[in-house]
């Protein structure tokens, strides 16, 4: 008997419905785990008081929890046999989840693509969290390069999706029982809110973050991730074990919080790219750029569009690209998404 070896690209069909198996219930603990694995210090993530006083029921768990126990259910199913995780697009967060309910993730085969080389092809799936209640709390798009069986397939023909380029301000949605009104920002760490950005600012977070592997594994084994690039120094010819895509995320989303310290709540993914792989030792240092602001006009709530980069250098140019357009080796991250913001009153 032999256990899941996994699919290949061979074994994708467009339109295929894939219920995920292993529901999983988050607790207190999945937050405070996070928070030691990622230096996070966001307030309504971090004291149930402060949530409160936003309006929220409990202390939330950060949305990139969320994000990470969805993709790590899908693994098994779209991604064991990746050679690697390249980007995510068309994501929302519908709902604040909190301990004690229980994500169950489904997806969606949108399209295949066929590499070039024969040996390897890209799926694109769409995948979606539910609690135990069937309310959808995540929804986002990403594609995946999977391992080929056989060679290359001259009669296969290519379906690629058509994917928004990022989720538009008008069809952003707050959660229902949120307020900024009564907003502490003494306790949130700075007084700067949404008119104190300007679009097309840079934001430098100043800190870096040296990963070591035993983070990245422990992080991996939380999300029930088991990609075997992960795990496995056999998968990858290079024999070193690659960092999971999601761990950059949360590891640059949290160094954002020095610059950043209101950027209370993710609750859109416009788009993110792995543009470089990253192994164990190396030292991530991240900026962002505002791209886009949008004003609810209710409940002292708005929003901030933010492209936020994740580099193994520090540098204060804040360089994306060379003069042909193509990353830099450095750049790691490139990651597009929307927050949730206080408007104060502008000062006199």
């Amino acid at each position: 008997m032999t256990g899941n070896i996994g699919r290949f690209f061979e074994d994708y069909e467009i339109g295929e419905e894939i219920s995920h198996a292993t529901p999983r219930t988050l607790t207190e603990a999945d937050n405070s785990i996070y928070m030691s694995i990622y230096p996070t210090r966001f307030a309504v993530n971090s004291s149930k008081e402060f949530a409160m006083a936003c309006g929220f029921k409990d202390r939330p768990l950060d949305e990139l929890i969320v994000f990470h126990t969805v993709f790590g259910k899908t693994v098994p199913d779209i991604s064991l046999n990746a050679i690697a995780n390249l980007g995510y697009a068309e994501g929302k967060f519908f709902r604040p989840v909190y301990p004690g309910e229980t994500i169950r993730a489904y997806s969606t085969v949108l399209g295949l693509k066929q590499n070039s080389s024969g040996n390897s092809g890209l799926v694109y799936v769409r995948s979606r969290g539910e609690n135990q209640n069937g309310k959808l709390v995540l929804e986002y798009t990403r594609w995946v390069m999977v391992k080929k069986r056989k060679p290359l397939d001259i009669n296969f023909k290519n379906k690629i999706p058509e994917l928004s380029e990022n989720v538009n301000s008008c069809d952003l949605q707050i959660p229902y029982d949120l307020n900024f009104l009564e907003y502490d920002k003494s306790m949130a760490g700075s007084d700067k809110g949404f008119d104190d950005y300007i679009v097309g600012e840079f934001v430098d977070h100043v800190d870096g973050c040296t990963i070591h592997e035993s983070d990245h594994l422990f992080a991996t084994r939380l999300w029930q991730n088991n990609s075997k690039v992960h795990f496995d120094t056999n998968a990858r010819v290079d024999n070193k074990r690659l960092i999971y895509g999601g761990h950059i995320i949360s590891l640059v989303r949290a160094l954002s919080f020095n610059g950043l310290e209101n950027a209370q709540i993710v609750f859109a993914i416009n788009g993110g790219s792995h543009v470089n792989p990253i192994f164990a030792e190396d030292t991530i240092y991240a900026w962002s750029e505002v791209l886009e602001k949008f004003d609810f006009e209710s409940r002292n709530i708005a929003a901030l569009r933010l492209r936020s980069v994740g580099s193994k250098v520090q540098d204060n140019k804040m360089q994306l690209k060379d003069k042909e357009g193509k990353y830099l080796p450095n750049i790691i991250l490139d990651f597009d998404y929307w927050v949730l913001i206080p408007k104060f009153h502008k000062r006199s």
